[in-house]
């Protein structure tokens, strides 16, 4: 089986090919990614990115380099499994549509051309609209309009109507579409600390945090955590998202899946996770007010969209992926927080161009 992974050099890319390079049903792997491991595209630096053969594609370039790179990575492939995702530059919301809504338009268009049976795209707990006042799980009949406010949510709300189109104009064609909660790995620490805080940020956090925890996790990283009020957080490991992607692969399922671990944490659970339980719970509005003060003032690497998406997001059920792909997560949402926290701390990252630290 020949897969190809669009987007394969970042968090949930390199989690994705570790998933499939101990798959013994896949027997080729191809990378797509603008920045590739290695300047020239032929090898990669190690493992998992040493099993994949490499395609540069820049999903903003010229039509003919976008058709002919996507053309070139996808012929005689079984499936194709579509990460690539942009979220900096934030303040660059022209560039943002261009990839992830255009780019996913030339993937999907790419997948007809060269008569892929199978497209597997990563979406999001955020391409779901506000969740049930009463903040029961919900599972994927909830519907899939996104947060108006968030840039990233209106996004993946876009990208999930290009999947029904899709589906209506092409039922050859299975498309699986995931939507996880957020997802976090060790190796995404550089990448994670890039995109959503930002340099100065950054230093910030890093400066309060107390990194080097003892082998129980229990040392708090931090003083005090500030929180908004009624902030609820839902995660997962992106290995634990990745094996889901693998199983769909494998057994080239279709259809919608949410995928998250069963904990969903309370602020004042982060806090007794984080910070000895001490906490400091703020009103959202003035959260969301200060977010988007220093967000114009480039002090912070994203906006108060992120916090009404936070806010408002629905819990999710995962329930189908475990019953219909035999999935279920190895980690907990705590463990994949304390993984992601600590490499934050320590400006974690791996060898390829987006996960690297430092850069």
């Amino acid at each position: 089986m020949r897969v190809v992974v669009v987007g394969a050099s970042g968090n949930v890319g390199t989690a994705v090919l570790r998933a499939l390079a101990e798959e013994p049903a896949v027997t080729s792997i191809v990378g797509v990614a603008r920045r590739v491991p290695r300047a020239d595209g032929s090898s990669t630096v190690g493992y998992p990115h040493d099993r994949a053969e490499w395609v540069r594609v820049n999903l903003t370039g010229t039509a003919d380099h976008v058709r002919g790179g996507l053309d070139q990575a996808l012929a005689g492939a079984d499936a194709v499994v579509h990460l690539a995702w942009a979220i900096q530059p934030s303040h660059d919301r022209g560039y943002q549509r261009r990839v992830n809504v255009g780019g996913t338009r030339a993937v999907l268009d790419a997948v007809v051309r060269n008569e892929v049976p199978h497209l597997v795209v990563v979406s999001s707990v955020g391409a779901y609209s506000p969740g049930p006042p009463d903040g029961r799980l919900v599972d994927e009949s909830w519907p899939a309009r996104g947060i108006p406010t968030s840039d990233y949510s209106v996004d993946k709300a876009a990208q999930e109507q290009l999947l029904d189109d899709l589906e209506a104009r092409h039922p050859e064609v299975t498309v699986t579409r995931f939507r996880p909660a957020l997802m976090f790995q060790a190796a995404a620490g550089a990448e994670v600390s890039g995109i959503f805080l930002g340099g100065l940020a950054s230093r910030v956090v890093r400066l309060a945090g107390r990194s080097g925890s003892g082998a129980s996790g229990s040392r708090p990283r931090f003083p005090v955590l500030p929180l908004p009020a009624g902030v609820r957080l839902q995660a997962m490991h992106a290995d634990d998202a990745a094996q889901a992607v693998r199983a769909a692969v494998v057994q080239r399922k279709g259809g919608a899946f949410n995928l998250a671990a069963d904990e969903v944490l309370s602020g004042q659970d982060l806090a007794d996770l984080l910070a000895g339980g001490r906490s400091v719970q703020l009103p959202p509005a003035v959260v969301r007010a200060a977010l988007a003060l220093a967000w114009r003032l480039r002090l912070v690497a994203v906006g108060e969209g992120w916090l009404d998406m936070a806010m408002a997001t629905p819990v999710l059920d995962a329930a189908r992926a475990r019953e219909e792909l035999g999935w279920a997560p190895g980690r907990t949402t705590r463990q994949a927080v304390l993984e992601m926290v600590d490499a934050l701390l320590d400006d974690r990252g791996t060898t390829t161009p987006p996960l690297s630290a430092g850069k």
